[in-house]
């Protein structure tokens, strides 16, 4: 397998391990287990954790902010409308899908007060917000509904909310309200096994 292949697939694993047992409770051999790689390799090729999760970081607000441009690319005259706002919210609920990604994004935000990661963090929310006001044409007040919701789905699909869905009225209401078109894709994400 050529080395930038094997990094993508260390960095896949990465983002998966990291998403579902934090930064504190991954371990680079964990990484290395799930990539189907040795903890050395991973250790020569990103050096050490910290690194690593900032990389996972990284490409992970770069697929990001790929897809919210993507979106805005596709449907350039409603920059700025309301209309443009549900269409990026879609995109976003459709990377849900990738729970890794999701989770160790939340993962680094929770490490504000970290000395490393705790900036990156920092700088990567600034680029959502930058590109929902001066790419998407979102007001301050869009761009702060649209980030608040975005957390509020967060946090739904990371503590699998949806598996009380077919039990639990109320779940099953706040899923709704929240993701009306895109719940039976967290259904069915709170199905997979962790």
């Amino acid at each position: 397998m050529p080395a930038e292949q094997r990094r993508e697939s260390i960095l896949s694993a990465a983002t998966e391990v990291f998403g579902e047992r934090g930064y504190v409770g991954a371990t680079t051999d964990a990484v290395a287990k799930a990539a189907g790689v040795s903890q050395p390799y991973v250790v020569r090729m990103f050096g050490t954790k910290e690194n690593l999760f900032l990389e996972v970081l990284h490409r992970a607000l770069e697929r990001l902010l790929a897809t919210f441009r993507g979106v805005i690319a596709e449907h350039p005259d409603e920059v700025g409308c309301e209309p443009l706002a549900g269409r990026i919210g879609a995109a976003y609920a459709d990377l849900l899908a990738d729970r890794g990604l999701l989770l160790s994004l939340m993962q680094a935000f929770m490490l504000g007060a970290d000395p490393v990661v705790g900036p990156a963090a920092r700088e990567g929310f600034l680029q959502v917000y930058r590109l929902l006001r001066e790419e998407a044409g979102f007001t301050p007040e869009q761009a702060d509904q649209f980030l608040s919701h975005g957390m509020m789905l967060n946090t739904l699909v990371a503590i699998g909310m949806a598996g009380d869905y077919a039990s639990d009225p109320r779940a099953r209401e706040l899923v709704d309200v929240c993701l009306p078109s895109k719940a039976p894709l967290v259904v069915a994400l709170a199905k997979k096994p962790a």
